[in-house]
């Protein structure tokens, strides 16, 4: 009985789901681009998204508070109340108490209290280094100093929750740490030391230095050779002498009247407790790995689409009723998102029905045929994490608290930052999810016993004596072995500080900070898995086109040397049966260098010639004997012939290959984005093996030869600056 395959394009198939994450990520990523052309962003306290953060953090958008009416007067209630209520003799925590363990202290020092507060909290390290010239390499230990661009975000992010009025602090103090951004002058910042319990304390100590133009508190600016260091206090006199100048160009800028200055402020009540009670550092981090996490999640799955095509996968594992049937709304994303990569693709099969009568091994194996599954609920964790951090940027994180409803002063606990750290924590489980993928696949396709006919390492030449990725194989499962450790939990390592009055803390900032280690990690896994999987499908290119071309070759000989002993109907059956023999071989010994992978090949075609020959012998009946010698004696000459006219044509063939690939006019409509891009923009190359040596070689065809490290940081170059993120949002269009 004939079972028919399922009809293409029936209307299941063809059925359009939503793709929340795809959307989202595409949305952000617009939404950053948009920021960049309108160079500058108003924050209000109430509409601050990760797109905002990404931009000015990262990017040199310009932040400036929005002055509305309502805005304003927030801002000023929120003093006069906690005035008010000073006025009455109220005792307020850390306005005229002790912090923490010592909230059982009283002083009318008001102002000395508030300094007071930030110098205790000003102890961590900072070394020479980390407050000199950018770091030469000699230094055997890590930059003790957050990146610029997470300061930055900070910044952003505690002067939107400080002008909600809830922290009573002036607008003056908000509008110099936006200053301080737009003039690119970053404090430097401790890396380690905040349990991110009372907020995080210690990194905005020393941002409320910068505020107070403290000598020993100092600002990184410029980059490149107008890289430099100063001190706040100078940092207040450079931003002047800027204001000046664009005063000369533009003509003074008045906001409400008035004119502009800038310089070191005193901290007035509660206004250092504002400044660093809260959750900004931790929350700014953690924005910018779930910005590069849903990235990354989106190439996994377009990656994923790669790997299939070089292994030339059975892909009905896309099909739409896998997931209707269980259907979470990421493997439902997932799977629609894959099957949309894969359109057009000539290197896969299953895409519109299944092979039920194929060879060999009839479903492709986990890494790939389970990824809907396996990344489908990262992107449901990844959205409800944006979700989180959306609600983060937006509130009050800060001890005590104004009312400005009722004109009251609460004392909480908004600054405990837990909700950063469950969405650090989730995002470095995903970030393992995708890397463990990742390294599974590239293992499959440098492996021969499991990459479907491809060479041992991807070697484009001859394997004996060239181990293309063996070396990457090796790295992957290092960076695995890492990105394995960092997805441990932070959470469960909390230890009671600060006289047991904080006997819980989120810990927020170090789980954010292991994010973006993961973050950088899985970039590294990804730019490796590119780099391998299109040398994969260049390889499944090369040798599809090879024996394409080269069956009219072998049809043409059969018929040249066979024609006078076998019958026209006969010809076409030894034509079946010695080409069905030669495809199967020539993958089944990719292992071998080519000369003898040829001799392999035409010497597998003696069995299915033999086999023909005892069919056809029962028409020569009269002259058995002198039939099968004569058959046999030119069957001999032909396979000695075959295993030349091979190997010269795959050495044409390869050498052709190597100059024009035609791997794009193969690929479906995602990888083939994804190619150009790697092959064209970045110009790195299909690696043609033993001979790329830098050592013996300065260049090829007109370009450098490099080493395979140096082809996969120019991949990861594109990673890290974005460039690459863009080719993969065309990619999904």
């Amino acid at each position: 009985m004939t079972i028919s395959p399922p009809s293409p394009g029936r209307s299941r198939a063809g059925k359009k789901r939503p793709t929340p994450h795809l959307n989202a990520t595409c949305e952000l990523a617009d939404r950053v681009q948009t920021l960049l052309k309108e160079g500058d962003v108003e924050i209000n306290g109430h509409e601050l998204d990760i797109a905002t953060v990404v931009a000015v953090s990262r990017c040199g958008c310009k932040p400036f508070i929005e002055r509305t009416p309502k805005l304003l007067n927030n801002v000023e209630a929120g003093q006069d109340i906690l005035d008010a209520h000073l006025e009455s003799g109220s005792k307020l925590y850390g306005v005229n108490t002790g912090f923490g363990g010592n909230a059982d202290l009283r002083t009318n020092e008001l102002l000395a209290l508030q300094r007071a507060l930030i110098q205790h909290q000003q102890s961590a390290v900072l070394t020479p280094r980390d407050l000199g010239a950018e770091r030469d390499g000699h230094d055997d230990t890590n930059s003790h100093s957050m990146p610029s661009a997470w300061v930055k975000g900070a910044m952003l992010v505690r002067c939107n929750t400080n002008i909600r009025g809830h922290s009573a602090i002036s607008l003056q103090i908000a509008d110099t740490l936006v200053e301080f951004v737009r003039r690119d002058m970053t404090p430097i910042v401790p890396l380690r030391g905040s349990i991110s319990a009372s907020g995080d304390l210690m990194p905005l100590s020393y941002i409320a230095g910068a505020v107070q133009g403290n000598p020993d508190t100092f600002v990184r600016t410029g980059k490149g050779r107008d890289f430099k260091v100063m001190t706040a206090r100078n940092a207040f006199k450079e931003i002047q002498r800027l204001n000046l100048e664009d005063e000369a160009k533009h003509g003074r800028q008045l906001v409400n009247g008035r004119s502009i200055e800038y310089s070191p402020i005193v901290l007035g009540p509660k206004e250092g407790l504002a400044l660093v009670n809260g959750t900004a550092p931790s929350t700014a981090v953690a924005c910018l790995a779930v910005y590069e996490a849903n990235q990354l999640a989106v190439l996994s799955q377009l990656i994923t689409c790669l790997s299939s095509e070089a292994l030339a996968g059975n892909v009905e594992w896309t099909h739409p009723y896998i997931a209707e049937i269980r259907p979470h709304p990421g493997q439902v994303e997932v799977s629609q998102n894959q099957r949309s990569f894969f359109e057009g693709s000539k290197l896969i099969e299953g895409l519109d029905h299944a092979d039920r009568y194929k060879e060999g091994i009839v479903q492709d194996r986990y890494s790939t045929r389970t990824s809907s599954q396996w990344v489908g609920p990262l992107l449901e964790d990844l959205l409800h994490a944006s979700d989180q951090l959306k609600i983060e940027l937006n509130s009050t994180t800060d001890n005590p608290i104004v009312d400005l409803q009722a004109r009251d002063v609460h004392c909480g606990g908004n600054f405990q930052a837990t909700p950063v750290t469950m969405v650090a924590e989730r995002v470095r489980l995903c970030l393992q999810m995708i890397g463990k993928m990742l390294f599974a696949q590239t293992s499959e396709l440098i492996n021969p016993a499991y990459n479907n006919g491809l060479p041992p390492n991807l070697a484009a030449d001859d394997p004996s004596l060239s181990f293309f990725a063996k070396g990457v194989d090796i790295n992957m499962a290092a960076y695995q072995s890492e990105l394995a450790f960092l997805a441990n939990p932070v959470s469960s390592h909390v230890q009671s500080a600060e006289m047991h009055n904080q006997g819980i803390n989120s810990l927020a900032l170090i789980s954010s900070r292991y994010a973006m280690q993961s973050v950088e990690i899985v970039q590294l896994m990804s730019a490796s898995a590119i780099y391998v999987g299109l040398q994969g499908v260049d390889l499944r290119a090369m040798h599809t086109t090879f024996l394409a071309q080269f069956k009219d070759i072998v049809e043409a000989t059969i018929h040249q040397t066979f024609g006078r002993w076998v019958e026209d109907n006969e010809i076409e059956l030894l034509i079946n049966a010695i080409w069905g023999s030669i495809r199967k071989t020539w993958y089944v010994s990719a292992s071998s260098d080519a000369a003898d992978r040829c001799e392999k090949v035409a010497k597998a075609t003696v069995e299915p010639t033999l086999s023909c020959l005892g069919r056809f012998d029962r028409h020569h009946d009269h002259d058995r004997g002198s039939y099968q010698e004569r058959f046999a004696r030119q069957h001999k000459a032909w396979v000695e012939t075959l295993q030349k006219v091979m190997y010269n044509a795959f050495l044409l063939h390869r050498a052709s290959f190597f100059d024009r690939p035609t791997t794009p006019e193969y690929l479906g409509k995602g990888t083939k984005v994804l190619y150009r891009f790697v092959r064209e923009e970045l110009g790195v190359p299909f690696h043609r093996g033993h001979i790329e040596d830098p050592v013996k070689l300065d260049s090829l065809d007109g370009r450098p030869v490099k080493t395979i490290g140096s082809w996969i940081s120019v991949i990861y170059g594109a990673l890290r600056d974005g460039r690459l993120y863009g080719a993969v949002m065309k990619a999904t269009q």
